[in-house]
C-alpha cells in the first residue's frame, strides 16, 4: 500500500488518495449465491469468487459538499445523535430509527420514510462476518444492498397492501451509515461513484436466508470506476448510501469496508451502525 497519491477525479484540483485493496466479484455464468445461515449439507456457504484489486480511493472531504444522492449515489451529512448507546436496542429503536427517518427526509425531500432495519458492526480480528454469537463484521466485498428486482420486492414485503400504490410513485432505499464509539479511522467505507459504474458491472447475487431469498449486487472490477472515502468519519457525521431508486437518477452506489493504510497505530477497531430506510415521494 502506498502513502497518499495525487488523483484528479472530476474536481477543480487534484484530490489526495490512498491505495486500497477491494474485494470485487468475479463474473460467472452460474447463479451467484451466499447463505446467511449454515448451508445445507454438501453446499458451500457461497459460490462467489473474489477478485481482489488495488484501486485508488480519493479523499472526498475537499469536494463532499458537491456530492449528492442523485448524482454520485452517496452524501455526507452532519447530525448529532441523541442515542447514548447504540448497542442498547431499546434506545436505538426509540431514538435512532426516528432520527434516521428525519435525516433521510431532510436530505431528499421525501414525504414519508420507513426505517425497516439496522445492523451494528464491531470489528474483531480473525472473525468472519455472520459468525453465530459474535457481532457482524465490516463487509469486505464490494456490493449494493438491493437490485433492480429486490428493491421493489422489499417494498412489497414490508408494506403489504400499500406497496403497489406507493410503487406507482418514486421510491428509494437509502442507508444511513455512521460510526459509533469512536471516529471511523479503522476499516472505513469505500464508496463507488454511481455515475462511474457501468450497469454491466453489477452482478446479481442471491442472499439466502432460512425463510426468504433476497438479492444483492456484487460488483465486477472496472478501471473506469471512481472510488472515494471520508477519512476519520466523526460521531456527528453520517453517510447516506443509495441502494435502489425507482427514478432515473443515481440508483445504486457500491460500497465496502477497506483497510486504510493511513490508519494510525492503535486506532480503536471500527464500530458502526447502518439504518436501512425506504423513502417515498409524492
Amino acid at each position: 500500500m502506498s502513502a497518499k497519491t495525487a488523483l484528479r477525479a472530476n474536481a477543480p484540483a487534484p484530490l489526495t488518495a490512498v491505495e486500497g485493496r477491494l474485494g470485487f466479484t468475479r463474473p460467472s455464468a452460474e447463479t451467484l449465491y451466499t447463505y446467511a445461515y449454515e448451508p445445507p449439507d454438501g453446499q458451500p456457504r457461497t459460490n462467489v469468487e473474489l477478485d481482489e484489486r488495488t484501486v485508488l480511493i480519493a479523499d472526498a472531504r475537499p469536494v463532499a459538499d458537491t456530492f449528492s444522492l442523485d448524482e454520485q449515489g452517496f452524501q455526507l451529512i452532519r447530525h448529532r445523535t441523541a442515542v447514548r448507546d447504540f448497542w442498547d436496542e431499546a434506545q436505538t429503536l426509540a431514538l435512532g430509527h426516528p432520527e434516521a427517518a428525519e435525516i433521510v427526509k431532510a436530505a431528499t425531500g421525501a414525504s414519508r420514510v420507513v426505517v425497516f432495519d439496522h445492523t451494528l458492526r464491531r470489528r474483531l480480528t480473525g472473525t468472519e462476518d455472520r459468525t453465530v454469537g459474535l457481532p457482524r463484521q465490516p463487509a469486505t466485498r464490494v456490493h449494493v444492498d438491493q437490485t433492480v428486482r429486490s428493491g421493489p420486492q422489499r417494498v412489497r414485503d414490508l408494506l403489504g397492501h400499500q406497496a403497489e400504490a406507493l410503487l406507482r410513485k418514486r421510491a428509494a432505499i437509502i442507508n444511513v451509515w455512521r460510526p459509533i464509539g469512536a471516529p471511523a479511522r479503522d476499516w472505513p467505507l469505500a464508496l463507488g461513484d454511481a455515475a462511474s459504474v457501468d450497469p454491466a458491472d453489477l452482478l446479481p447475487s442471491e442472499l439466502r436466508f432460512q425463510h426468504r431469498t433476497g438479492e444483492t449486487y456484487g460488483v465486477a472490477y472496472n478501471p473506469g470506476q471512481r472510488w472515494y472515502y471520508v477519512p476519520g468519519l466523526q460521531l456527528d457525521e453520517a453517510i447516506l448510501i443509495k441502494c435502489w431508486d425507482s427514478a432515473d437518477v443515481a440508483r445504486f452506489a457500491p460500497h465496502t469496508a477497506f483497510e486504510d493504510p493511513t490508519t494510525p497505530p492503535g486506532a480503536p477497531p471500527r464500530e458502526s451502525i447502518e439504518f436501512r430506510t425506504i423513502a417515498f415521494f409524492d
